[in-house]
């Protein structure tokens, strides 16, 4: 009796380390396939953490700085000599140093940030080559004097449809999109009247310094959680 007793207590140790070992290769399988999930190429692509820094002030900075860089000439600041500097800065980093900072933004998922930084990279780019070719061959940009008023009044329009998504953004932001809106308005109206392309120069520069501005509130918010005004959250529409 003694022994079925004993048999049978045996039995059932022998079944429930059976079961525990089972219980445990189910969850180890389990962790397996989260970490297989996880460290799969798809989910890497699908999560935007490995951006880990915040690409707008470095967008900003990009578009801010070549925007005043450029407008030095057209206000009548610097001398036309300084235009083959300009070019250099659009190439790369008002232009190439834009675009990685409007790719970045579409990763992490700012729809608004990426379209914006990618648009005025891309235009930087193509200013850039523009101007170059219009600079070793003069008579084609006498000859397109037309096709700019309307290149720039397009961009005013562009940036007009951007203007109205910073409603919801920051004080800063509505302020450099606005007034870049003047500034290619006035761009288009300088291509025929001196003094509008004067006011031009004019209004681009505080355009550009608003974007400096935005940057660094932005940079000082991240970094060292100082608010300047400007970066507050508003939502006019």
């Amino acid at each position: 009796m003694s022994l079925t007793i004993s048999s049978m207590k045996d039995s059932a140790r022998s079944s429930g380390d059976v079961a525990d070992a089972n219980a445990m290769k189910m969850r180890d399988s389990h962790v397996a396939v989260d970490f297989a999930i996880q460290d799969s190429p798809r989910a890497l692509r699908a999560d935007p953490a490995w951006v880990r820094g915040n690409p707008g002030p470095f967008g900003l900075l990009c578009f801010g700085m070549t925007t005043d860089m450029l407008m030095f000439i057209t206000t009548g600041w610097a001398e036309k000599t300084f235009l083959p500097t300009v070019f250099c800065y659009a190439a790369f980093y008002g232009g190439f140093g834009q675009l990685i900072a409007g790719v970045l933004e579409l990763i992490k998922g700012n729809t608004f940030a990426g379209t914006a930084f990618s648009s005025y990279g891309c235009f930087w780019m193509g200013w850039f080559l523009l101007e170059w070719l219009s600079y070793e061959e003069p008579t084609l940009y006498l000859a397109a004097q037309t096709g700019k008023t309307l290149w720039c009044g397009l961009w005013a329009f562009l940036t007009a449809f951007f203007f109205v998504v910073t409603l919801r953004k920051n004080g800063s932001l509505m302020t450099v999109f606005s007034t870049l809106v003047i500034t290619f308005s006035l761009l288009a109206a300088g291509v025929h009247n001196k003094n509008c392309e004067t006011a031009a120069g004019y209004f681009g520069f505080f355009c550009g310094s608003s974007a400096i501005y935005a940057a660094f509130a932005m940079l000082y918010q991240d970094e060292l959680g100082i608010v300047l005004p400007g970066v507050r959250p508003v939502n006019y529409i």
